[in-house]
């Protein structure tokens, strides 16, 4: 996204946290992926992160910038973004991820509700916009909180690095590529597959998530162990190889506010099974480029049976999912995203991303 609004013209800074680095930065000052950055240490908190030195640098230096970009909401990184902002008069967007739908406010929904009431609502409601990657995410949001200053605005995908390969492999395989997480419904994926007895065919876990977690996931899968691989976290080629070969891309998730991974299949002629819940499910089965699925045993496994009883469905589907993918280039997100922008700031275009 930061490269796409570079290539557009925008002036771009990222402002984060050290948080889920490998190596800890020796200067606050980076370049990552050619964007400009500045870290700050990540003090406490897993998924808080708080960081003191952040917030004292968002208040010195919020109102040099025209505009801020805030991704996510539960985290003082945001909230720290969203306040110094209103104190300098600067107009903010917040991305809220999904973490604001329905399903995701159920989850630890003391500690979230308690948070709407201090901050939350006022971060909401002091925002120039709230930026949704699909409508469905925008209306459940807004039913459930009572905001209405929304925009729309989708994710985009990389191009495809190789050109794409529509004659799959004679070890066909379907394929998962996600965080590893309870809530992508792959215990009722696992026992779906194992149900089908399906010999010919493979199913590829790609993907990587706390270890108790993965360890649950391979004891379920152990009954067909030589038919399910878990091939840990992908990138780079490894990951456009793996794509680039599967015959389905399963995402059975209970909450999905977007899911990239499901475009950038349908990049690659791969179709997809996804649940109701994926975001994106309704402009898949109006391009009927996959299957909508139910996040239950008896009814994915269903799915999947017709899904793969038929390659020349699976072949037509894929091909409209790679007409669908055109409409999500990031050239296409970054012209919306900049409107949007110079919508709020009358034509000025700096963008500070928190």
């Amino acid at each position: 996204m930061c490269r796409a609004l570079q290539a557009q013209g925008i002036e771009v800074l990222v402002v984060t946290t050290d948080a889920g680095l490998e190596r800890k930065p020796t200067s606050k000052l980076a370049i990552m992926q050619d964007v400009p950055a500045v870290l700050f240490p990540s003090q406490f908190g897993d998924s808080f992160k708080y960081s003191r030195p952040l917030a004292i640098w968002l208040e010195a230096k919020a109102r040099e910038f025209d505009l801020a970009h805030i991704h996510a909401v539960f985290n003082h990184a945001s909230i720290a973004g969203a306040r110094a902002c209103r104190k300098a008069n600067v107009p903010y967007l917040i991305r809220p991820l999904g973490t604001l739908d329905p399903w995701s406010m159920k989850q630890k929904p003391l500690r979230k509700r308690l948070f709407w009431s201090l901050t939350g609502k006022t971060m909401l409601t002091g925002a120039a916009a709230v930026h949704y990657t699909s409508q469905t995410e925008k209306t459940a949001t807004e039913d459930l909180l009572g905001v209405n200053h929304g925009k729309v605005i989708p994710l985009g995908i990389e191009p495809c690095a190789s050109p794409v390969n529509t004659t799959r492999s004679d070890d066909p395989y379907l394929l998962v590529l996600s965080r590893l997480h309870p809530k992508k419904g792959l215990e009722v994926l696992i026992d779906s597959f194992i149900s089908l007895k399906l010999d010919r065919w493979r199913l590829v876990i790609a993907g990587d998530g706390p270890p108790d977690y993965v360890a649950l996931l391979k004891q379920r899968a152990a009954p067909a162990a030589e038919r399910i691989t878990f091939a840990g976290w992908l990138d780079g080629e490894q990951k456009e190889a793996m794509l680039n070969g599967a015959s389905l891309l399963v995402l059975p998730s209970y909450q999905e506010n977007f899911g990239l991974c499901v475009m950038e299949a349908l990049a690659r002629s791969v179709p997809v099974v996804i649940s109701p819940h994926v975001n994106l499910a309704g402009e898949i089965a109006s391009a009927n480029a996959g299957w909508i699925a139910p996040v239950e045993k008896n009814a994915l496994a269903a799915t999947l049976a017709a899904a793969l009883s038929d390659e020349t469905e699976l072949a037509q589907r894929g091909r409209a999912g790679k007409q669908l993918s055109e409409n999500y280039s990031w050239e296409r997100v970054a012209s919306d995203l900049v409107a949007l922008y110079q919508e709020i700031t009358n034509g000025r275009a700096r963008v500070h991303r928190v």
